[in-house]
């Protein structure tokens, strides 16, 4: 381990040679009952989700940001998969960035220890606060900045309209409830209400991921969204929280429809359906899918009857499913029955 960290703090200076100015407000967290690691960022910066936001399940989440190297995400992984705390990998990285005044870095690892900088140059007002934690000065660079060290969660911004911000952000973690997903945007909409970035709005990105890892990225990631360039971004983002959240249990269907779970599928895809038909902004055509796929799982619990109805509402929705159907029964999705399969497409 010690060598790993050497040899990246050594790879560091080089590493850490190209910035971009993403000023914005992020919040990193693990939830300690779930050990889920979130990270959540907006920025008046085009496709903030690229280059901020980070996070690995079973190792951490980082926002790098103020002038911002996103090689920090990446080494910080890095150096947590070894066993390093957050503090220890940001310590490390810092003393290799001759440029630190100018950064801000998020980091919370597995364990829950967080930690977060600001660079005595990041653009005013600018600050963090660290859950519980304490302040110290790092002596990185030319002149450094501010490290606040704690548990669970941290909240950091510059470049804002005022300093009530990042207080703001972590208030509103700390008293909100839900999933982790849910606090992570109170804490974004408390920023925003708040006062917000100075230069208005532009972009936002959220990513959970879980406590353990399965060594199967597609699996540990529960929400990884990014709203590139909106008017309303967090408005944006939070919709596309609601139909992830829809899409969750639509897989979660599949696989069930998989093991040939019946009862399972028809669970996940019902509260799927629920989450798309009362949230604002769902496509006809998502929706359309989510009733479908109900539909189908109806029929192969031999409830057709019930599905009928479904089937047509599909069909109303998006002619283009009355066509999909017959091909099912090679798929072994429906029953190989031509007789029903002509009764499913005449739903009217």
């Amino acid at each position: 381990m010690k060598t790993l960290f050497a040899l990246l703090v050594l790879l560091a200076p080089a590493a850490l040679a190209q910035t971009r100015p993403v000023h914005t407000f992020s919040i990193v967290a693990r939830d300690p009952k779930t050990g889920e690691l979130g990270v959540a960022v907006q920025s008046h910066w085009f496709a903030v989700g690229q280059i901020v936001p980070w996070a690995e399940a079973g190792v951490g989440a980082i926002a790098t940001q103020s002038f911002v190297d996103p090689s920090y995400g990446q080494l910080g992984l890095d150096l947590l998969r070894t066993g390093k705390t957050a503090p220890e990998a940001l310590r490390g990285l810092l003393g290799a960035d001759a440029s630190c005044e100018v950064r801000q870095v998020a980091m919370v690892d597995a364990s829950g220890n967080v930690a977060t900088f600001t660079g005595a140059r990041d653009i005013q007002a600018a600050g963090g606060v660290a859950s519980s934690g304490k302040q110290t000065h790092v002596g990185c660079g030319n002149v450094g900045g501010e490290l606040s060290i704690g548990r669970d969660f941290s909240a950091q911004a510059n470049l804002m309209s005022n300093d009530r911000i990042w207080p703001a952000m972590a208030k509103a973690y700390a008293d909100s409830t839900g999933d982790m997903a849910d606090r992570l945007l109170a804490a974004l909409d408390a920023a925003q209400g708040a006062g917000g970035d100075i230069r208005g709005k532009q972009s936002a990105a959220l990513i959970v991921v879980a406590g353990k890892s399965s060594g199967k990225r597609w699996q540990d990631e529960i929400f990884n969204l990014r709203v590139d360039d909106q008017p309303e971004p967090l408005k944006e983002l939070r919709r596309l929280v609601a139909l992830q959240r829809a899409y969750n249990h639509m897989n979660a269907g599949d696989l069930a429809t998989e093991h040939n779970d019946n009862e399972g599928a028809l669970r996940e895809y019902s509260a799927a359906e629920q989450i798309a038909s009362t949230t604002p902004g769902v496509p006809q055509s998502r929706y359309a899918e989510m009733i479908f796929w109900h539909a189908v799982a109806l029929v192969n619990m031999k409830r057709v009857d019930e599905a009928l109805p479904l089937f047509a509402k599909t069909f109303a929705l998006e002619p283009s499913w009355r066509e999909l159907t017959p091909r099912l029964p090679r798929a072994a999705l429906l029953p190989d029955d031509p007789k029903l399969i002509e009764r499913i497409v005449a739903a009217k």
